[in-house]
This record gives C-alpha cells, sequence and structure tokens, in this order.
C-alpha cells in the first residue's frame, strides 16, 4: 500500500480499514493488530513521527511516538487498532469503500477513523512547527477485549520501562478518540460480569420429593434481578449518563427433560455510574440472593465475579474539556457535551490518574454493526479540531 499524503487523516482511515485486525481473543484465528501496527508505525515514519512498537502478546504490539516541545507535561492521544468480528456484515469488511460521504468497512468507525485522526493532527501540526505541548500517540492493541494494550502502556509508564514516559513527566490529560459524533464525552458508565451459581438436587422427573429444581430456583433470583431493575436502580443517576442498569445476559441448566436440575448458571451484567465499586456491586448481589433465601431458605446459590472494568468521569469544566471546547469554537464547529455510551480505555487512564475524554469522528451505534461506516466530513473535523487543539488551546 502507498504512504497517504502527510496529515490525509481520510487516506490513512483507508489504509488502516483495509487491514484486516479483528481480535483473536474475540474470534479464533483472527489475525491480531500486528499487520495494522507495522502499517500504522510505517505511515508515521514516513510522516516524520519517530514512532516504536512496544509488544504485547505475541504478534500483537502498541504503536507509539512522542512528538513535541519537552519540558511540560504532555498530553496524550489513544485509540484502538482492533476490531470486532465480520459475521453478518452486509458489505466487504475490509474494502474500505466511500459512498454518499460515507467511508464503509470493519472498524471505520470503531475506530480506526479516530486513530488516523488523531495521527494526521499531530503530523500536520508538527511539520508546520506550531505545536506547543508535547504530544504521546498512543495506538493500541486489545480494547475490545480486555485493554491489554493500554493496561500495559500504563504499567510501563509507571514502571519507568517504556521508551516514553519518564515517571517525573506524568502526562497532563488524554483524548480518546473514540465516536462520539465530535461531542465532547467526558464520561462514561463501567461494568460487572456476575455469574450466580445456583444449586438443586438431580432426581427422576416423577420424584418430586427428591428433586430439587435449581432452574425454578434462578428463576426467582430472575424475578428479584428484575425488582432491582426496575424498583431500584432508576433512582442512581448522572447528569451525562442517566441511571444505572443490570441485565440477565445467559442461562444454562438442566440435563433432560425428566430429570431435576442440579444446578443452573446465570450470567449477569450490571452497567455501573461514576461512584459506584466492583465491591459495592458484589455485595448488592449477595444482598438479592440473601432475600430470596429469606423467603425461601432451600434456595442454594452462590454469586462470583466475572470480571468488569471501571466507569470513567471527568468534571465537564475540566482543563482538557476546555482546551477542546475553544478548538472546536475555534474551527466553527458546534460543541456539545455528552456521555459515552460504551465502556473505553478512558477509565483506564483516569484510574491512573490521567483525566480522560472521549471525542472522536462517528457514531458509536454503528460500532460492531452489520453495516459499519464514518462520516468522511468528521474525519476531517475531528483531525482539524485536534490540530487546533495542539496548537492555540494549551496552557
Amino acid at each position: 500500500m502507498s504512504t497517504p499524503p502527510l496529515g490525509d487523516a481520510v487516506a490513512l482511515t483507508r489504509l488502516l480499514v483495509a487491514i484486516d485486525s479483528r481480535n483473536p481473543s474475540l474470534v479464533p484465528g483472527a489475525p491480531g493488530e500486528g499487520a495494522v501496527a507495522h502499517a500504522l508505525r510505517d505511515v508515521l515514519d514516513a510522516w516524520g513521527i519517530p514512532a516504536v512498537l512496544h509488544t504485547v502478546s505475541d504478534g500483537r504490539a502498541n504503536v507509539v511516538a512522542r512528538v513535541g516541545p519537552r519540558g511540560v507535561a504532555p498530553l496524550v492521544f489513544n485509540g484502538h487498532l482492533d476490531v470486532v468480528g465480520i459475521d453478518g456484515m452486509t458489505h466487504a469488511p475490509f474494502a474500505p469503500v466511500e459512498r454518499g460521504g460515507r467511508l464503509y468497512g470493519r472498524g471505520s468507525c470503531d475506530m480506526k477513523s479516530g486513530v488516523a485522526a488523531m495521527c494526521a493532527a499531530i503530523a500536520r501540526a508538527q511539520a508546520a512547527g506550531t505545536l506547543t505541548r508535547e504530544v504521546w500517540l498512543t495506538a493500541v492493541v486489545d480494547e475490545e477485549w480486555q485493554s491489554e494494550g493500554t493496561a500495559r502502556l500504563l504499567a510501563d509508564w509507571r514502571a519507568g520501562v517504556s521508551a516514553i514516559p519518564t515517571p517525573t513527566t506524568w502526562p497532563v490529560a488524554a483524548i480518546v478518540t473514540e465516536p462520539t459524533s465530535l461531542a465532547i464525552c467526558p464520561a462514561h458508565r463501567g461494568f460487572e460480569w456476575i455469574r450466580i451459581e445456583v444449586e438443586g438436587r438431580a432426581a427422576h422427573g416423577s420424584r418430586y420429593e427428591l428433586g430439587v429444581d435449581a432452574i425454578v430456583h434462578a428463576g426467582l433470583l430472575l424475578a428479584a434481578l428484575d425488582r432491582l431493575e426496575h424498583d431500584v436502580l432508576p433512582a442512581r443517576t448522572h447528569p451525562l449518563l442517566g441511571r444505572a442498569s443490570v441485565h440477565a445476559s445467559q442461562i444454562g441448566g438442566g440435563t433432560g427433560l425428566s430429570t431435576y436440575p442440579d444446578r443452573c448458571t446465570l450470567w449477569i451484567e450490571r452497567r455501573t455510574l461514576p461512584g459506584e465499586t466492583r465491591d459495592a456491586v458484589l455485595r448488592e448481589f449477595q444482598a438479592l440472593v440473601d432475600g430470596v433465601v429469606a423467603l425461601r431458605p432451600e434456595v442454594r446459590a452462590t454469586v462470583h465475579h466475572g470480571g468488569g472494568q471501571p466507569p470513567s468521569d471527568v468534571a465537564p469544566d475540566a482543563p482538557v474539556v476546555q482546551w477542546l471546547t475553544h478548538a472546536l469554537r475555534g474551527h466553527g464547529v458546534a460543541t456539545s457535551i455528552a456521555g459515552m455510551t460504551a465502556w473505553t480505555d478512558a477509565a483506564l487512564f483516569n484510574d491512573a490518574g490521567i483525566p480522560a475524554i472521549c471525542f472522536g469522528p462517528g457514531d458509536i451505534a454503528l460500532a460492531h454493526a452489520a453495516e459499519e461506516w464514518v462520516p468522511v466530513d468528521e474525519i476531517t473535523q475531528a483531525s482539524a479540531v485536534l490540530q487546533r487543539l495542539l496548537e492555540h488551546t494549551l496552557s
């Protein structure tokens, strides 16, 4: 593939989308981010940005670069290179096509256009000699699964073992270029995955006096879950994110039509708001089980944590929000502040003490969709706004 013209965010988006970077943790046998990371590194080198690859696992590497004047706490631009699977897509996933002002392809919206926009912005500002602050460019792996890329990046920074940075120059803020339709998104929900194992007793279907139905007992827990969703959680709200929520994701149990099931497993996802902690969620579910047991002492159920990520929250008047607001206005783009619906790596930066917000081209509703596209003009606008931020609004 030929190198895109310097600072051409749309051409770089096309190049990145054309490379299959499905996450192998989601799609067995998928190629991962190796090829797209090498391609991006080569483009950045050609654009005068000395980028390096930092291996996270076999064949999977973050692309990182350090650009601009030193001596002031740097700003981080962050985006992920992995994409989800392609089953059910209604157009060619890795053949980027522009039609009707849209660029189609898996990852066009989520989020190779955002990666391209930030890279192009840095390249143009550096070429013009107008960077006012050091910026760290980070294009990472595995956000779609366990965020190993950003987690490794932050761990290396803390330990001082990475080429960027030293612990004495901790970043002032981060912008994650996830699709926000050019809105500034300073907050998003977190999530916790809960597994509840319900125990019964296997017996022949005719032996009601012996059998204990684990599936029916799981139903009692589901009824309690419904009360939690409709009676309790609506009262827990955030000004940008709305209410907390919970839903039953999966259920499994039973061995045959004429056998009492001895086990039933419930998988539950709890979407959390800023201020809600993992421990608090686990206590909430233990209380839910205890409430059912108090009414039906024969119920046997245990609560297990199955993974999760924290919510993210930055004050709407934080400096990074103000910088981006000024950049948007300076470029003539309407400004809006909204909550991000999906989880992002911004939460990991915030957890590490780096205020992080989301801003980028594309509509998050099209992420992972059968038809995925990004407005071409939003790629151009996002890149121009980020360039203006780097040149004019940092102080």
